[in-house]
């Protein structure tokens, strides 16, 4: 049986800022529908990667696809494809979140932006808050909104960069859950985060960005095979602190 081609390829990938090496030589493929985490401290080169992929920023040598497209070459293809999602919520304060939706679904030449706008919603939990300004949600809320609006015209691929940074638990965890639909719908998603817990959550594959290198990349189990085995004790097993602040909220993961 043949297998599919990646949904991202990047091979070689350099970039420097001024005399500054950034990404020294940068490869992996990601799997379409599947969720990989881009790994690595602040810094290592996470958001100058997918600036590269989504067509913001020319690399200075290696190649990348996306889609099957390549971003030098067929840049405007490339943004056919994808849908990126930065540090900070791109919603607008002032508009309701259905407004957000509906100015969104007309910039994409939508035929029925409000009836997708009331279907993004409900699909992300936000049809009680969708008549309400955007600048009264929570940064959940915000989040949600956000990676909503960028699924506005189906698009097979979304970059999502460090999507819980200034996040609280609770918020941190509604975004999550939403990622792993995502995925679960056939959405390929690139992930980028400095929180080991988030990727070891949602990720089918891992892959370590350091030094402007990928110094590794797996799947967690893979990655958990490069340390010694782990001595067997028996012990009362402990809530996580992720257990514990669900049932103590009333959540389910």
């Amino acid at each position: 049986m043949a297998t599919a081609s990646p949904a991202i390829r990047v091979d070689g990938l350099r970039k420097s800022y001024k005399e500054l090496p950034v990404l020294k030589g940068v490869d992996f493929e990601v799997a379409p529908g599947s969720i990989f985490a881009l790994l690595g401290s602040n810094g290592a080169g996470k958001t100058t990667v997918v600036r590269i992929l989504s067509t913001l920023l020319k690399p200075d040598g290696g190649t990348a696809s996306v889609n099957g497209f390549d971003v030098g070459s067929e840049p405007l293809r490339v943004r056919e494809s994808i849908s990126l999602t930065g540090q900070f919520a791109a919603v607008d304060d002032i508009l309701t979140g259905r407004e957000n939706l509906v100015m969104v679904g007309r910039l994409r030449r939508l035929g029925n932006p409000r009836e997708t706008a009331d279907e993004l919603l409900d699909r992300f939990g936000l049809a009680d808050a969708g008549g309400r300004r955007v600048g009264t949600y929570s940064g959940g809320m915000r989040r949600r909104l956000d990676i909503a609006m960028s699924l506005i015209g189906d698009p097979p691929i979304i970059f999502l960069d460090e999507p819980t940074t200034g996040l609280d638990p609770e918020g941190r965890i509604e975004v999550w859950n939403e990622i792993q639909k995502l995925a679960g719908d056939g959405t390929t998603v690139l992930l980028t985060t400095q929180y080991l817990e988030e990727a070891e959550k949602l990720a089918d594959r891992i892959a370590i960005l350091h030094e402007g290198t990928i110094i590794v990349s797996g799947t967690l189990a893979e990655l958990r095979k490069l340390l010694p085995p782990a001595k067997v004790e028996y012990v009362e097993r402990q809530p996580t602190l992720e257990e514990v602040f669900l049932s103590v909220v009333g959540k389910q993961a």
